[in-house]
């Protein structure tokens, strides 16, 4: 579709500093930036849109290996965090792939699973989150200066849908704008959706995306959870 993948992105960005330069100079630019959060979220869509495409992936997950997809994912996302903190960027919060096996849109497709989450998704996910862990390591003590903060947000996404009732929702499986699918996840969330009659009791938004009452938790989390959920340190000592 019409995603912007992370190279372009990152042109955007060098476009976008090099406009700051423009206005304050280079020196007032790379302070600005190294006092700065950046949040990188990526690997999702490699995955959902990509690897695990209905019918025109077949083929490619026959002759692509799960750990060879990955690991070229990984060797890829080493070059662009790379070039992050080429361009000046110093505090760097990277958020690991949630697990995509349990959103309504997998679920769906993997109706042999039943009520349980779409196992071979969620495993790919943590291959994916393994390696991403020892990159994050391996770039906070290579780069001078940096400190990159691995989020799990895999973690607080599988605790919120295992125990979506101790969190305050009705479900933790269900999309709240759906058309089609035991699990609402058949069709993407448009204007002849149904939409249930309080979002802020559903894990899932749509077939993909967390709600916003999930996000929220999400953030809190983040922004000042242990170890365990945020890597070497939270958001906020971050900031500070």
């Amino acid at each position: 579709g019409g995603r912007i993948n992370f190279d372009a992105q990152l042109d955007n960005f060098e476009n976008t500093r090099q406009d700051i330069i423009s206005t304050i100079g280079v020196s007032a630019t790379l302070e600005l930036l190294q006092s700065s959060l950046f949040s990188v979220t990526m690997g999702s869509n490699d995955f959902i849109n990509n690897y695990f495409t209905p019918i025109v992936s077949t083929e490619e997950q026959k002759l692509v290996p799960p750990q060879v997809f990955v690991a070229s994912m990984i060797a890829r996302f080493k070059l662009q965090l790379t070039r992050l903190y080429t361009l000046g960027a110093r505090k760097i919060i990277v958020v690991n792939v949630g697990p995509i096996g349990c959103i309504p849109y997998e679920r769906d497709l993997n109706p042999t699973a039943g009520t349980s989450c779409a196992s071979r998704p969620n495993q790919l996910a943590q291959l994916f989150n393994t390696e991403l862990r020892s990159l994050i390591k391996e770039l906070t003590t290579s780069l001078k200066g940096s400190i990159f903060v691995y989020a799990d947000v895999y973690r607080i996404v599988d605790d919120m849908i295992q125990n979506y009732r101790a969190y305050g929702f009705d479900s933790g499986s269900f999309a709240c704008c759906y058309i089609a699918g035991s699990f609402g996840g058949l069709i993407p969330c448009g204007p002849s959706s149904k939409v249930c009659l309080d979002r802020s009791k559903y894990v899932f938004w749509d077939p993909f995306h967390p709600s916003d009452a999930a996000n929220v938790i999400i953030a809190k989390r983040l922004l000042d959870g242990d170890s365990n959920d945020v890597f070497p340190i939270n958001i906020r000592q971050l900031a500070n």
